[in-house]
Parts: C-alpha cells; structure tokens; sequence
C-alpha cells in the first residue's frame, strides 16, 4: 500500500505546478521536497500514519483540482482592488516583493545602512561628501 500512496504522491507533484516567479515560496517546488523527505525510500518507505498521509493527499488533490474554486463560484474575477489576476500575479513576484521591500525601508534603516558597513576611509569620505553638499 506504501507503494500505492508514493506513486499518488509523484502523480499529483508531476501535475502541480512550479511558479518561477515565486523562487523559494512556491508550493508546488515546497510540495516536492516534502514528498521526498517524506518518502526517502520511494516504494519501500513504511508511512507510520496511513489514514494522515492519505487525508493529506486528499486535501492537496482538492486544492490541485480547483475543488473550492468550482464548489464556490465567485460571482466576479476582481477583488476590493479591483486588480486582476495577472496584476497580482506581477506584484507577487519574488523581485517585486523584494523591489518593495526596499522603498519601504525607513530613513532610520536606510541611514544605517549607508553608514554602517563601510571601513573607515569610506567613512570619512561618505562624511566629507555630505559636508561639501549645499543645504537648501
């Protein structure tokens, strides 16, 4: 039955989907290095909780097949935003986000930033520079 279960398992991360966009939160890629750590052994791996491990199979098949999405149906493609799914498919990017998280750093952050890392000669350049700017 071990055997039965692995291959479902296979199955079902042969058909899911990798989102290149998304590298290092991706469900499908996260799917597929739980499956082999859960399955080190492939066929001979004994599973300590069968009726777990199936239910478990279950819940991502549903989640694989739109099960949700067809058994309620949204009355329209849009959210509050009124983005549509391409939109946020860009914004969800690992780049965007990270794009993101930069312009919303604090003047604090950013201050330390500048200052911080650098060896003292670049210290005091960084600080003659800022001395021979003109203050407005």
């Amino acid at each position: 039955m071990a055997a039965g279960r692995y291959r479902r398992f296979l199955k079902l991360c042969e058909e899911w989907p990798v989102d290149e966009t998304k590298r290092g939160r991706d469900l499908g890629a996260y799917l597929r290095q739980r499956v082999a750590q859960a399955f080190r052994e492939g066929e001979n791996t004994q599973v300590a909780e069968p009726e777990a491990c199936d239910e478990m199979y279950e819940s991502l098949a549903r989640l694989h097949s739109n099960y949700y999405k067809h058994k309620y149906p949204r009355p329209r493609d849009t959210s509050f935003s009124g983005l549509t799914l391409e939109e946020y498919k860009l914004i969800l990017a690992t780049d965007t986000l990270g794009e993101l998280k930069d312009m919303n750093k604090g003047l604090w952050k950013k201050l330390q930033e500048k200052f911080s890392a650098r060896s003292p000669e670049e210290k005091q350049k960084a600080w003659a520079q800022s001395l021979s700017r003109p203050r407005t």
